[in-house]
C-alpha cells in the first residue's frame, strides 16, 4: 500500500488521530507529550501513529497535509493543527468540546 494511501485509510478510520513522535504514555518530544496530555485531559479514546516508527508517514505526512511539523491532530478528517494550536483550543476550553461531540459522534452504536 503506498503511503499516502495508508495516510489517508488512517484518518479516514479513526475520528481523532493525532501523528506523533512515541506514544501517548511515552511521548519522544516535549511538543507531542503536550499535544498527547492536552488530549488525554479530554477523557475520550483517540488513535496516534508513533512516526518514530513509520519513517514512511513521518516523511510523506507533512506534504500531504501541508503541515511541516509533528504533532498533528485529524479528527474526522481535517488538519486541526499542531502542539500550538492544541493547546490554545484547549486552554480555550475549545479542544474539549470537539473531542466530545466527536467521539459522541462516532461511537459505535450500543446493542440494546
Amino acid at each position: 500500500m503506498e503511503t499516502i494511501d495508508k495516510i489517508k485509510q488512517q484518518i479516514s478510520e479513526n475520528a481523532i488521530i493525532l501523528y506523533m513522535k512515541g506514544s501517548p504514555k511515552l511521548p519522544s518530544c516535549g511538543f507531542s507529550s503536550q499535544a498527547s496530555q492536552a488530549l488525554m485531559n479530554c477523557g475520550e479514546p483517540f488513535a496516534y501513529v508513533d512516526i518514530l516508527q513509520n519513517p514512511d508517514i513521518r516523511s510523506e505526512l507533512p506534504k500531504f497535509a501541508n503541515w511541516p511539523t509533528f504533532p498533528q491532530l485529524w479528527v474526522e478528517g481535517e488538519l486541526i493543527g499542531g502542539c500550538d494550536i492544541i493547546l490554545e483550543m484547549f486552554q480555550k476550553g475549545e479542544l474539549q468540546s470537539l473531542i466530545k461531540e466527536t467521539a459522541e459522534k462516532n461511537k459505535p452504536e450500543s446493542a440494546e
